[in-house]
């Protein structure tokens, strides 16, 4: 078992302000501005830092080279006053000359002053090396050889190591000196910039410090100016979206004549154009669907005496001539399905208005399957069609209102049976802990994709040349998907020419509650191969 404290993730602490920034357009410019304004400020600050470097470093440079210039010079007057004419004589001069001008060019930067032998020097009159063996490996060979082919002084930058173990930047001057007697030497003088290089850092620090209160400034100076810029705009997104919430009262106040008060008015003038046109077409749909309405009503009374009278003819058919018998047949035929079409109108009359309501109850759809298919079988025996029911042995129950799901199914098993083509037509139920379905299958002419995308809506037809068997009104699948969406379900379709089509209606346990996935494929993948 392992302990310790809860990290969060890196990718959240990165990830919500990167949200943040992506929803709000204020962020983002001020952002992008703050950023520019960090990159002017880091171009400035490097600029300026070396400039300030290299200035330093010139002027710094000149003193060296002149206070070199001076020690060098003061170091050959001295070999030229000399009267040394022994070794241990010279000796003694040259150590006396190193320390002084050591100890007289502290107070310039030098740190350690040397006197190395050149190759011209007397090989039979030598004296010894003074070396600091602390600063010698900065003197490089290439140095060496430098000075001592040249007259005048010679300068390099080093990186020098100091007593206390830090590092800083120097320059290191050479000359060549002639010694009495002993011949020509090198004189070489190390210069410290370390107090050069802290100025300049104390510089940096202090420019470096100093510019991040001046970008959270600025940065909160920007959003600030960018978040009250913005202000009517947020203003008229949030007017949008009560407006696309149906709220057509709402309207936007402008401030001012600028580009902000303009983008005001447009919405407001879009808005009430937009009420004005909305208000017009629910008054021509109100009248649409009265008009509706009220034709249906108002037919029934009429087709109630037609159907007193064709009924009368149709009874007495057989007494009638053949013309006349067939007259009465197709009489029938007509008023009856004028009758389906007048009922199912009224039905899309109520879809229309929103007044269409739900009588729920518990259904084993089992059972009203085979209801369904009992009620049928004239049908599909007419057209010589087997129809196939395949149920689980557990009940598939869903809380449901009978008449409408049964008129869905109805509507489903029919349409397969005009379309089976002789072939068998399957049912198939199913349920899970969410939702029930049902699975209507034929085998038959099926349909094309651009069927498939109009198959639900009022009138359509696939093919207007085919004869129906059962005088459809062309509304059956259309109340069928509205039933269905009224549940809280829905209903899918599939086909291929040739090979038949699947439609599929699958509803929730209780109305309204998330259905998930179905219990039932709408095409098995045998049935695509």
């Amino acid at each position: 078992m392992s302990s310790g404290l809860y990290t969060a993730p890196t990718d959240r602490l990165w990830k919500r302000p990167l949200t943040l920034i992506k929803q709000s357009l204020s962020l983002q410019v001020s952002t992008g501005l703050g950023l520019v304004a960090l990159i002017i400020l880091s171009i400035l600050f490097v600029t300026v830092t070396y400039q300030v470097r290299a200035n330093v470093f010139d002027q710094r440079l000149n003193q060296i080279l002149e206070d070199a210039s001076v020690r060098i010079a003061q170091a050959q007057s001295t070999f030229d006053q000399s009267t040394a004419t022994t070794p241990d004589q010279v000796q003694d001069l040259a150590n006396q000359l190193v320390s002084s001008l050591q100890s007289s060019s502290t107070g310039a930067g030098a740190v350690s002053t040397m006197l190395l032998r050149s190759p011209q020097s007397s090989t039979t009159f030598a004296i010894n090396e003074l070396i600091d063996r602390d600063l010698f490996e900065v003197i490089t060979p290439d140095m060496r050889s430098r000075v001592e082919s040249n007259d005048g002084q010679y300068y390099q930058s080093v990186l020098l190591t100091l007593p206390d173990h830090s590092e800083a930047p120097g320059i290191v001057v050479g000359a060549t000196v002639s010694l009495p007697l002993a011949g020509e030497y090198s004189l070489y003088t190390v210069y410290s910039l370390k107090d050069s290089q802290d100025t300049i850092t104390l510089m940096s620090r202090t420019l470096a410090i100093g510019a991040i209160p001046i970008v959270i400034i600025l940065g909160a100076a920007i959003l600030w100016i960018v978040y009250q810029l913005l202000r009517p705009v947020r203003t008229t997104a949030s007017a949008a979206s009560q407006l696309a919430d149906g709220d057509l009262t709402v309207r936007v106040e402008p401030h001012g004549e600028t580009e902000m008060a303009r983008l005001a008015h447009a919405f407001n003038e879009m808005a009430e154009s937009l009420s004005v046109k909305i208000a017009e077409y629910d008054e021509l749909s109100q009248l649409e669907q009265r008009f509706v309405s009220d034709v249906s009503h108002e037919l029934r009374t009429p087709l109630t005496t037609i159907r007193m009278a064709e009924e009368l003819l149709y009874d007495e058919r057989d007494n009638f001539s053949a013309p006349a018998k067939r007259s009465a047949e197709l009489l029938h035929q007509q008023v009856d399905r004028f009758e389906k079409m007048l009922a199912d109108l009224l039905e899309i009359s109520r879809y229309d208005s929103k007044s269409a309501l739900l009588d729920t109850d518990d259904v084993d759809f089992r059972e009203l399957v085979a209801k369904v298919v009992d009620a049928n079988s004239v049908l599909s025996n007419s057209l010589n069609i087997e129809v196939k029911i395949k149920t689980p042995d557990n009940r598939c129950v869903a809380e449901v209102d009978v008449k409408r799901m049964e008129r869905v199914l109805r509507n489903l098993l029919v349409n397969a049976i005009e379309h089976a083509d002789g072939k068998p037509v399957e049912i198939e139920v199913a349920s899970n802990g969410h939702a029930t379905a049902v699975r209507v299958r034929d085998y038959g002419v099926g349909m094309s994709e651009k069927t498939q995308q109009h198959v639900f809506e009022r009138f359509f037809r696939a093919d207007p040349a085919r004869t129906r068997s059962t005088g459809g009104t062309g509304l059956g699948l259309s109340i069928a998907l509205e039933d269905v969406q009224l549940h809280g379900g829905r209903i899918e379709v599939y086909g291929e020419l040739g090979r038949g089509s699947a439609l599929m209606v699958t509803v929730p346990r209780h109305p309204h509650e998330p259905i998930g996935s179905s219990p039932l494929k709408l095409w098995e993948e045998g049935d695509k191969t």
